[in-house]
């Protein structure tokens, strides 16, 4: 009896042996900036709590990620991120790890609420950060090849320590921004904009970065869904 040909079909991405597959969740939204209560700092960075809007994203986030298989959640330093983190925590029974370079970039002199005056106004340095696409013409802001260097470095440090698992990453705007921009050698602001809430996959596999999803809100729905601020 004749075989008939062999088929290739079509088949779906698998991640590579020995790679991480790492859940970027930008936190929830954190309560407004007001010119006469500047937001505490931690270590000079801003550090608001989550508006009641935001603890709403942290549970939305929870329930589309609670059966994911993640083996491991990681937070900033800044508490809007465990805060967001802290409903998938409880479900999986998980201690967030904090790791330091996951924070935000630094704003500098912009830092306390700050940044996001400006940029309502327009302020003539606002509309060069988009222009020139760096955050650092803000005086005194992290230099734009430290900010890279840094999540670059946490980015591998995390892939390297759970290959072969999903991890979850609780994190920032600008930081995911950055992190994305890196695996696709792209523009540095061409992923800037994630919505609170928002999920983002990356496969980190050596030096192989792979994009899998950007700025997810499907579990968020249209009420929880706020507009990106303009630049982080």
């Amino acid at each position: 009896m004749t075989e008939g040909p062999k088929e290739y079909r079509q088949a779906r991405f698998a991640r590579p042996p020995g790679a991480c597959e790492i859940l970027l969740v930008r936190h929830g939204e954190s309560e407004p900036a007001r010119p006469d209560q500047p937001f505490p700092l931690l270590d000079g960075q801003g550090d608001p709590d989550l508006d009641p809007v935001g603890h709403a994203q942290a549970e939305r986030v929870a329930d589309r990620l609670a059966a994911e298989g993640i083996e491991a959640i990681y937070v900033s330093t800044l508490r809007r991120t465990s805060q967001t983190a802290a409903p998938l925590a409880a479900r999986l029974g998980l201690e967030p790890r904090v790791e330091r370079d996951l924070r935000e970039v630094h704003l500098g002199e912009w830092e306390g609420g700050l940044f996001r005056k400006h940029v309502a106004e327009r302020h003539p340095v606002a509309l060069r950060i988009r222009e020139e696409q760096r955050w650092d013409v803000v005086p005194g802001a992290e230099p734009a090849d430290a900010f890279a260097a840094r999540v670059q470095g946490v980015m591998f440090r995390i892939a390297v320590a759970h290959r072969d698992q999903t991890v979850a990453v609780f994190t920032h705007g600008g930081t995911i921004g950055q992190i994305l921009a890196i695996a696709a050698q792209s523009r540095p602001f061409a992923f800037t904009g994630s919505d609170n809430g928002a999920i983002s996959h990356l496969v980190v596999d050596g030096d192989l970065w792979i994009i899998r999803r950007y700025n997810d809100t499907a579990h968020l729905g249209l009420a929880l869904t706020t507009l990106p601020e303009p630049l982080t």
